[in-house]
């Protein structure tokens, strides 16, 4: 009984935590945006005729617990994984699309969506082709409270910034690609 009881009163203060942190947070008790691939799992291989050895393709791409409140929907696909001696950075972004529909469910294969930017090598997509090794891919799906018409949005930096306080909740997915000997 008294295990309960201490139980009980454990449970109703970490409740109790949880109610408060979610009024000054919100996003805490919101169910979460998902993003997922037909074509591949989260770290799984992305085959390859989604890249430079094969049709270059964008995956079919799959939306899903979209924000009621939601506007718009951002959609940037980077590889961390770049020697440094080839970029700076790090980074190479593959997709930069803004201002998705709320009611677009996803990305259709080889699809021509939305607004799109500038990417590692020019605008569109630009299938996974590490210069050495496995590479990962993140494919970073946003929900906003806002659209970017009128905006000018050129780049990665452009969009990261116009996004900034306009996010209502975040999804990932990743997979990963190595080249074949060749």
């Amino acid at each position: 009984m008294t295990r309960t009881i201490v139980f009980a009163s454990c449970l109703a203060a970490g409740l109790s935590i949880v109610m408060t942190a979610a009024q000054q947070d919100p996003t805490l008790l919101r169910s979460k945006l998902q993003i997922t691939s037909a074509a591949f799992g989260p770290n799984e291989r992305i085959p390859s005729k989604y890249t430079c050895d094969g049709q270059n393709v964008n995956p079919p791409l799959t939306f899903a617990s979209i924000p009621p409140n939601a506007e718009s929907l951002v959609l940037i696909v980077d590889d961390p994984d770049v020697p440094k001696n080839l970029m700076p950075s790090g980074v190479f972004d593959h997709w930069l699309i803004w201002d998705l529909p709320v009611d677009s469910h996803g990305i259709s294969e080889g699809a021509l969506e939305a607004k799109k930017g500038l990417n590692g090598k020019g605008h569109g997509y630009t299938g996974p082709c590490p210069p050495d090794g496995e590479h990962r891919y993140f494919f970073k799906l946003y929900a906003l409270d806002t659209k970017f018409t009128g905006k000018t949005i050129s780049n990665k930096h452009d969009l990261e910034t116009a996004m900034k306080g306009h996010v209502l909740d975040h999804a990932e997915l990743m997979g990963r690609y190595a080249r074949t000997a060749r």
